[in-house]
């Protein structure tokens, strides 16, 4: 439903009072979206005290008008007047339902609600597309049982991008609760065992029912006309889909899995494999800038030196004179550098030996023991086991223990997929992390 047909829904309920936006939709739509002739269809036959329910004559009026634009429709547009017809009564029956509700409602006698889902004329609220995915999920299980499809929990938009980031199609069912079909397809073809896992394997799914609106607005983008209905579409770009594959009425297993099984060849090598193209694309782009950063870098610190010996140039030339007290001088603070570096050395060392005591022994192979794989700038690969319920920590203690480790600023990280592990998770278990039961990281300098 486009954005304007929605604000004319809005706009048809805030004056009439009716709140079933189902009802409110049929009623517009069978007067064309005129928003007035709708609303004059309505408002005109209300009774002085202000009840606001639509009348059973302007309700036939409505529907004559409903029945005269299904049937000026080209055929093209409708797939079958069969169909046509049948959806047609189908809808004339729901919206004298909803009429004869409301009335009961309104004087107080509300008869018990059954079927799924929204099989009533039950208020239909607008929510937000997951908690619509959550109800129908729900709803679904709760009506033909555990072994169906996972049908995933959130709105369409984040199901198509889950099936991009998972190189997957994405199947799509719509359910008409109203259609004679509905209830043996989704039990005996849709639940069946080998029907569910081929889509849980292969696909990610999502279903919506028409009667709420997100499941109603996936039904007019998939151009839905007949029920039971499946769609397999992909993204496009620009916030597109293509629909690849719709299944429109009742099918045994064997024929819907025949289109399954047929679409998966189909189209989902190519999906693959525009993923590890793009993932390609991305490692070395990445790549590049890291090596462009490290020839900057060293660029920079050639430069810098450059500045520095032609500025001890002139200077030791201005100071001719004083070469003698300004050699002494340098002297002495080599000799304090030397011995600073000489500390600096021993501590370090120190340093190394207390980490490598607090690592204690490296244990053996087995379950509860992770591998990990630590690669340095320079080339140099270290190896080393640790249990499982190690920390992040004892990863950082084994690096400084090592001699290959200079930089004291440093962190390690992790590539596919880049996860840097910092200060922030050294308290994280290496399976907490994700590292459990293997490892490669690479030690990145913090310049």
């Amino acid at each position: 439903m486009a954005d304007a047909s929605i604000d004319k829904l809005y706009y048809f309920q805030d004056i009439t009072g009716i709140e079933d936006s189902d009802l409110c939709t049929a009623i517009l739509a069978a007067h064309n979206w005129d928003l007035d002739l709708a609303a004059s269809s309505v408002t005109s036959s209300h009774s002085s005290s202000g009840n606001i329910t639509p009348s059973f004559s302007n309700l036939n009026s409505s529907l004559s008008s409903l029945s005269w634009n299904l049937a000026t429709l080209p055929f093209y547009a409708v797939s079958g007047g069969i169909g046509l017809l049948r959806d047609a009564v189908g809808l004339g029956a729901w919206l004298a339902g909803g009429a004869i509700s409301k009335s009961l409602d309104l004087i107080g006698f509300s008869p018990p609600y059954a079927g799924f889902p929204d099989s009533s004329d039950r208020p239909i609220e607008l929510a937000s597309p997951d908690a619509e995915a959550a109800a129908f999920v729900a709803a679904f299980e709760r009506e033909f049982g555990s072994v169906a499809p996972r049908f995933a929990d959130e709105g369409f938009t984040d199901a198509l991008r889950r099936s991009q980031r998972e190189c997957k199609l994405l199947f799509v069912y719509l359910h008409s609760p109203d259609h004679e079909d509905v209830a043996e397809f989704c039990k005996g073809c849709l639940c069946s065992a080998p029907v569910a896992e081929f889509l849980n394997e292969n696909f990610v799914a999502w279903g919506g029912s028409i009667r709420r609106m997100e499941g109603f607005q996936t039904s007019k983008r998939l151009m839905a006309f007949h029920f039971p209905f499946c769609g397999i579409v992909k993204a496009s770009s620009n916030e597109g889909i293509v629909l690849l594959q719709q299944i429109e009425g009742p099918k045994s297993p064997e024929q819907l899995l025949t289109i399954l099984q047929w679409v998966v060849e189909d189209y989902t090598g190519s999906l693959v494999a525009a993923r590890l193209a793009a993932e390609e694309l991305r490692n070395n782009r990445l790549l590049r800038e890291e090596q462009d950063a490290e020839y900057i870098a060293a660029l920079e610190a050639d430069q810098a030196r450059e500045r520095q010996m032609k500025e001890e140039q002139e200077r030791l030339q201005r100071e001719a004179a004083e070469a003698e007290r300004k050699r002494e001088e340098e002297e002495e603070a080599q000799e304090i550098a030397a011995r600073e570096a000489a500390e600096k050395e021993a501590a370090l060392a120190r340093k190394r030996q207390e980490k490598a005591m607090s690592l204690g022994a490296e244990p053996e192979k087995g379950p509860g023991v992770t591998q990990v794989l630590i690669r340095f700038p320079t080339g140099e690969r270290k190896e080393r086991r640790f249990y499982s319920s190690a920390t992040i920590s004892s990863l950082y203690d084994y690096v400084d223990s090592l001699d290959c480790q200079k930089a004291e600023n440093y962190v390690l990280v992790s590539n596919f997929p880049r996860t840097s592990y910092g200060s922030q998770e050294h308290c994280l278990t290496l399976e907490e992390a994700g590292l459990h039961p293997q490892a490669s990281l690479y030690l990145e300098v913090e310049l």
